[in-house]
Order: structure tokens, then C-alpha cells, then sequence
């Protein structure tokens, strides 16, 4: 399994950083407008709808079309784990693929406080699809990941600092 990682500080309260990921509309905010996004449905481990944040259990389903070529890509997450304290200055949580282009996906989102600001560190653990050709090429994701998550962190530092 190959490992993709990217960091970034942004000036401003590690509570306020953590509060605007917990929510579905983080995830719209930072996505880019080519990768032309829908949430299709939220629901919360107890079956609410668009709960207000994602915690252990909340389904995530999305559909994708990147660039507007071919048909819409279909991508179910679920929330595997969330952490937070904020006392101590860190907080995190754990989205899987469910179903979707990636034989696995694990994404690790982990934030700390540092000074006056907080670290947003994106870790993904994941295989390439085409079975033992894709996990060769594995390592060679990075490729595609660094413009979306390039984008993610600068988005995160124009809405929040």
C-alpha cells in the first residue's frame, strides 16, 4: 500500500480550523470546481440526515466528474474515527472508501496547534485500481493527489485565516 502525505499551517485557532472539517460543507468548500462534486446523501450513524458533523459511523455518499469527461464516479465514505482535544492542542479523524475508484482508501486528517495557528496534516493510505498493475504503479499517485490537496490547503488558508 503506498502513502501520500501533505502538510500545511494556517494562520489561525486550531478550534477553529478543526470545527469547519467536522462538517460535510468542509469537504464541498475545499473540493475544486473541476472535480465537479455532488453529495448525494449524508446520513449519521443513527440514520439522521445531514447531521451537522461527521462522526464515527456518518456515510458519505458522493459522485464525481472530473473535468466533465465520462461518466459520474461514485464514492462512499464512511467516518472511522474522530478524536478531538483541543486542550491539549490536536484533533483527528479517519475516512475509509467504502466503495469507489480505490481498491483501499484511508485518509487520516490530523490537526495541531503550533503557536498561533494550527498544522492540517492529510495522510492517505491507498492502492491504485487494476489490481497487481495498480499496486505497482502505487507509489506514483502522488501525481494526481498533490494538485487536489495543493488546492485543499490553500483553499483552507484563504477561508480561514
Amino acid at each position: 500500500m503506498a502513502t501520500y502525505r501533505r502538510r500545511v499551517r494556517v494562520a489561525a485557532p486550531l478550534a477553529d480550523v478543526w470545527e469547519f472539517h467536522s462538517g460535510i460543507s468542509g469537504l464541498e468548500a475545499l473540493t475544486p470546481g473541476f472535480m465537479n462534486l455532488r453529495v448525494e446523501r449524508v446520513e449519521g450513524p443513527d440514520g439522521e440526515l445531514d447531521p451537522e458533523v461527521l462522526v464515527p459511523g456518518t456515510r458519505v455518499e458522493l459522485s464525481m466528474r472530473p473535468l466533465g469527461v465520462g461518466p459520474r464516479q461514485t464514492w462512499v465514505s464512511v467516518i472511522d474515527e474522530r478524536e478531538a482535544d483541543l486542550g491539549a492542542g490536536r484533533a483527528s479523524f479517519v475516512d475509509i472508501m467504502e466503495e469507489g475508484p480505490f481498491p483501499t482508501w484511508r485518509h487520516t486528517h490530523r490537526f495541531y496547534e503550533r503557536g498561533d495557528g494550527t498544522v492540517v496534516d492529510d495522510e492517505v493510505r491507498y492502492e491504485l485500481p487494476g489490481g497487481s498493475l495498480g499496486r505497482a504503479a502505487s507509489p506514483l499517485g502522488w501525481v494526481g493527489f498533490e494538485p487536489m490537496f495543493r488546492y485543499r490547503h490553500r483553499k483552507t488558508r484563504e477561508l480561514l485565516e
